[in-house]
């Protein structure tokens, strides 16, 4: 089960000549700290499950001057008559500079209670590509040519393809999940935009969880995504490794979450967000 990160995070835009530090649709993040509690929403196949909980912790902070810091954990208990209990608990920190070249990354995984090496390493990114050097648990560097995103830039590229009206956003992804060496090609399908307030939305749309109807956030547009992530460089027809759906905020903020691993689907319910105070506008 992969770490759940470049669909939470929020992301930048880049000029058709290269690389730009902020885009000109002054897109702000929101910094906030979000609880998922999850359940089993889907089960069938070969790798289906009997019953599922967990939950998600998401720490998302900084600006676009100084860089976007990540504290992201997962924890995972799947029972399965077959196969027994499976507690997975993933720990994942990053930080992405703020003009989106370079990203750190840090992944801690343990299995039924058996700890994981760490993974860690730093990537950059130019108009050329995109360059990976892990440090631990073993030396290695991986590169890819052409526009590759880091988990913020392409949360900011969602929101600015939602506001333009865009149904479609095809990009590569780097997140530093896994092993640190997979780069994924990803597929978002954008639905139209809610403009209905969540506090009194009825069934169609689904209403926003509880957290999300009060204050700024039960009038702030957002728009239903679903996010396919591929393996990179597959050609032909290609069957997805992973697909998130979620409500997408103008913030970078993400409700109504659901993750498909293929032979189970989990559902995330909001249960708490705490959005920090604004931060002034750092740039000149």
């Amino acid at each position: 089960m992969r770490i759940v990160l470049a669909s939470l995070l929020p992301l930048l835009a880049l000029a058709p000549t290269g690389l730009a530090a902020e885009p000109a649709s002054g897109i702000r993040l929101a910094p906030h700290r979000a609880v998922y509690d999850l359940s089993l929403m889907r089960s069938g196949g070969a790798r289906s499950v009997d019953s599922a909980r967990g939950r998600i912790v998401f720490d998302f902070s900084g600006d676009p001057c100084k860089g976007w810091a990540l504290q992201y954990r997962q924890v995972t208990v799947l029972e399965s008559s077959e196969s027994g209990t499976r507690t997975s608990d993933l720990r994942n920190n990053t930080f992405e500079s703020g003009d989106g070249h370079s990203f750190h990354f840090r992944t801690q995984s343990d299995l039924n209670g058996s700890q994981q090496p760490a993974v860690d390493g730093d990537a950059e990114r130019d108009a050329k590509g995109l360059a990976v050097t892990i440090k631990n648990p073993q030396k290695a560097r991986v590169t890819a040519p052409g526009e590759v995103l880091f988990p913020a830039a392409h949360m900011r590229r969602l929101i600015e393809a939602a506001q333009a009206g865009e149904r479609t956003v095809s990009v590569k992804v780097f997140d530093g999940s896994d092993d640190g060496r997979k780069i994924y090609d990803t597929l978002a399908v954008i639905g139209p935009r809610r403009t209905i307030p969540a506090s009194v939305e009825t069934t169609a749309p689904p209403a926003a969880e509880a957290p999300l109807r009060e204050g700024a956030m039960a009038t702030m547009p957002r728009w239903p995504v679903t996010l396919s992530y591929f393996s990179a460089g597959e050609e032909g027809e290609r069957m997805p490794i992973y697909v998130l759906s979620f409500d997408l905020y103008e913030n970078g903020v993400s409700g109504a979450l659901r993750l498909d691993y293929g032979g189970f689907a989990l559902k995330g319910d909001l249960s708490r967000i705490d959005l920090a105070p604004e931060a002034k506008d750092c740039r000149p």
